[in-house]
C-alpha cells in the first residue's frame, strides 16, 4: 500500500556551478523531499531504470514531449524519479536530449523503498528496482497514482499502460 503523502527522503544529486570552472563545473547536492515537494504542485513518474527499452523510448519522452501541456495545467515540475545514480541519470538524460523534465536519481532506493514500489528485478540482472507509475503531488500530499498492474507478481517486463504521460495528462485535464 503506497502512502498518503509522499515519504521524507534524501535524494544525492549533482548539479552545474560554473564558479568551479575546469572540466568538470558540477557539484553533489543533497536534496529532501521537503525541497523536491514543498509548496509545489508536481508530477513524479518512476520507472524501472535508465537506458532501458520502454523507459527510454517511451516513458521518458512522453512527459519531456508533454513537458509544456503539463505547465500549462498548474504544474509546477515534472520529475522522472529512477533508482540510479546521478551520474547515470544525467548521461541518459543527455543521451535522449531531455531538458525539461527534472532527473531525480534515487540511487539508494530509499524514497522507492518507503513508497512500497522498490522490486526485485534479480532475474533479470537489474537488482532492486522501482515499479512502473506515475503521480500527482501537492505540496507532499500525494493526490493521484497510476501504478502499473501486477506489481505483486514481478513479470519479466514492466508494462506501461497506465503510468504514461497522456494518461496523467488527461486525468489533469478533467480534474
Amino acid at each position: 500500500m503506497t502512502p498518503q503523502t509522499v515519504p521524507a527522503a534524501t535524494f544525492h544529486t549533482r548539479v552545474r556551478n560554473e564558479s568551479l570552472g575546469g572540466s568538470n563545473p558540477f557539484e553533489w547536492k543533497v536534496l529532501t523531499s521537503d525541497d523536491v515537494f514543498s509548496g509545489k504542485r508536481i508530477v513524479l513518474f518512476a520507472l524501472p531504470g535508465a537506458f532501458t527499452p520502454a523507459c527510454s523510448e517511451s516513458h521518458l519522452p512522453g512527459f519531456e514531449r508533454h513537458y509544456d501541456a503539463f505547465r500549462a495545467v498548474g504544474i509546477d515540475e515534472v520529475i522522472c524519479l529512477s533508482v540510479n545514480d546521478a551520474f547515470v541519470m544525467f548521461q541518459w538524460a543527455l543521451s535522449r536530449k531531455i531538458e525539461k523534465v527534472q532527473m531525480l536519481p534515487d540511487g539508494n532506493g530509499e524514497f522507492t523503498r518507503k513508497m512500497g514500489m522498490l522490486v526485485e528485478r534479480t532475474s533479470n540482472g537489474m537488482g532492486l528496482r522501482s515499479w512502473r507509475y506515475s503521480m500527482l503531488v501537492e505540496d507532499h500530499k500525494i493526490r493521484k497514482h497510476f501504478i502499473e498492474p501486477d506489481l505483486k507478481d514481478n513479470p519479466p517486463g514492466i508494462p506501461l499502460e497506465v503510468s504514461g504521460a497522456e494518461t496523467m495528462l488527461s486525468y489533469l485535464r478533467t480534474f
